[in-house]
Order: structure tokens, then C-alpha cells, then sequence
């Protein structure tokens, strides 16, 4: 098989400026046709800035690659007819019903039977009983199932959804996800930004963006291990105290408030067992867990360089 036959993405040295900033710099990625990949990172690190150039909103200003077999610089027409794009907001018309709204892009798009089209997504996305509403009376869930629906109506081989779940209740979430990774099952490849945790956790591979670079990529498995982050959970009483005691030492890279408890984390396991040792008593109840997503990548939040400095 070529390359364009296994990889829906497929990009080297990807780089894009706006004036004396560099936004994204010189990322390498290669996405799997059928794979669900997960791209994170703070508000302003270039994820988005990123998927406009795969989609070909945008042109690189360096690196060389392909989407869906396309080149990223001079085929970006070829790749928008093959990609579903859905966007942090919602970019359809209120002033028109759900299925008004999907017969439109079915025209944009030139899609062929487009009344059974449009039927058909309705049906997909649970919609039909509320074709006739206006999009502008629906919920943030319902939003996302006709942002959806639209970004499926020309059958792409891509989707590209910029947090699709932000601000959507943890039901809708769920079940957005359930039908992501059914379209993966049949083959629909899907890169996803998001800043939820348990959203990353679904997704088949990672890849962590802060700042414009690419500081970690891989499994659920690969991110964790490649950290080599210790991590404490310490309950009791005056952690408030105590996370001012610890903040500081050597070898103490965060210490984060999770509930009743406090999560203290570093690199070094040596360093952090000796000044967890220095100030351990009776008072507080000390384990030592497997580190979360959450807990590597504020690790790696910390550890990134502010490009805008």
C-alpha cells in the first residue's frame, strides 16, 4: 500500500506564521485512515490554525505533506470537497429549520438525490422529529448534532472538529462520541481538538500542542509512559497549607488541588519521595498513583515555552 493509501494525514515540517509569530512550528503528524485522533492543547497553542491548513483554509508558510492523498499547498480545492469541517461555533443559520440548513450545504456541495440526503442525515442524527425547528431555538446538544449531520451530508472521507463538545452536557457528549467512533468503524478518519480529559481517553492516538510546537504524540499509553511523571495524592486537613510547604522544593513540578485532595507530581522520583519524606506527619494520608492525562499534560503546560513573550 502507498503512503496515501495508509494515511489520511500525512504532513512534515507544517508551519504557519502571522507576522513575527510563529503559530505552528514545524509539526509532523501522520493520521490513519479510520482512526479517531485526539489533538490537545491550551487556548492560543495553533490547533486550530493547524486544521485550517489541513482542511486548505489556510497555506503552509513551510513544510510539505498531504491530506487524503492531496497536496496541502496546491490541491486545497480538491481537499475541501472531501472534508467535513466543523467549527468551535456554530456557523448555521438561525433564521432557517434544520433541514433547510442541510439542503443548503447539500447544495453547496452538489450532493446528488439531495432531498434523500438530507432525509437520510436527519435520520442518522435523530433529527427527523425536529426537521421543521428553527436552528436558532435548539440547545447546544441539538446544534451539535445538525453541525454534525451538515459536516456529513457529502459523504467526506475526513472530519475535522474544532472542540465540538465545548459547552455541551455530559449526555449529548457521550452520545456524540458514540456516533464518532461508529463513523470510525466504517471508516470515516476524524481528527478532534478538544480540552475535555475524558474526551482524549476515547480517542484511538494523542497529540499534545502548547505554544505552536508538538511536544507529545502517541497512545494513551505512549503519552503517559513517555512523561515519566511520579505522582502523590495526599487527603487532610490545611492542604492549602501544606501545597504552600511544597510548592517550590526541588523536584516538586505541580501541586493541583483535586477535590479533597492534592495532586503533587515531578519528574524526578527521587527528589519528590525526599521532600514528600521531609514534610509527611501522621495529619495527612500520602499515596502513590498512576499519573492521569490531566496530571502529564499541566506537567507539560508548565514545562512549554509562551511564544507571545
Amino acid at each position: 500500500m502507498t503512503a496515501a493509501e495508509i494515511f489520511a494525514i500525512d504532513v512534515a515540517g507544517v508551519t504557519k506564521r502571522f507576522g513575527d509569530k510563529t503559530v505552528v512550528n514545524a509539526i509532523d503528524l501522520q493520521v490513519r485512515r479510520g482512526e479517531i485522533y485526539g489533538f490537545l492543547g491550551p487556548n492560543g497553542s495553533g490547533k486550530t490554525t493547524f486544521i485550517r491548513m489541513l482542511c486548505g483554509l489556510l497555506t503552509p508558510d513551510g513544510g510539505t505533506g498531504t491530506c487524503l492523498g492531496y497536496d496541502l499547498r496546491t490541491q486545497q480545492a480538491d481537499i475541501k470537497k472531501h472534508v467535513g469541517y466543523m467549527t468551535q461555533k456554530f456557523s448555521y443559520y438561525e433564521d432557517l429549520s434544520i433541514r433547510e440548513n442541510l439542503d443548503f450545504i447539500a447544495r453547496i456541495y452538489g450532493v446528488p438525490d439531495r432531498a434523500d440526503a438530507v432525509q437520510r442525515s436527519l435520520r442518522r442524527l435523530g433529527l427527523e422529529n425536529r426537521s421543521a425547528q428553527l436552528a436558532g431555538q435548539l440547545s447546544g446538544g441539538w446544534k451539535q448534532r445538525l453541525a454534525l449531520a451538515a459536516c456529513l451530508i457529502h459523504s467526506p472521507q475526513l472530519l475535522l472538529l474544532d472542540e465540538p463538545t465545548a459547552g455541551v452536557d455530559p449526555k449529548a457528549r457521550r452520545e456524540f462520541w458514540d456516533e464518532i467512533h461508529q463513523l470510525a468503524a466504517d471508516g470515516l478518519t476524524v481528527l478532534i481538538t478538544t480540552h475535555y480529559m475524558d474526551a482524549a481517553e476515547r480517542c484511538h492516538r494523542l497529540a499534545y500542542l502548547a505554544y505552536g510546537n508538538l511536544l507529545t504524540r502517541g497512545s494513551l499509553a505512549d503519552v503517559l509512559a513517555a512523561a515519566q511523571l511520579t505522582t502523590w495524592t495526599v487527603t487532610g486537613p490545611d492542604l492549602r497549607q501544606l501545597a504552600r510547604e511544597l510548592r517550590g522544593h526541588p523536584g516538586v513540578e505541580q501541586v493541583v488541588a483535586f477535590g479533597n485532595t492534592l495532586h503533587v507530581s515531578g519528574r524526578d522520583a527521587t527528589r519528590l519521595d525526599a521532600v514528600i519524606a521531609a514534610v509527611r506527619t501522621p495529619r495527612h494520608q500520602w499515596a502513590r498513583i498512576p499519573s492521569s492525562l490531566e496530571d502529564v499534560f499541566i506537567s507539560l503546560m508548565e514545562t512549554a515555552e509562551d511564544n507571545f513573550k
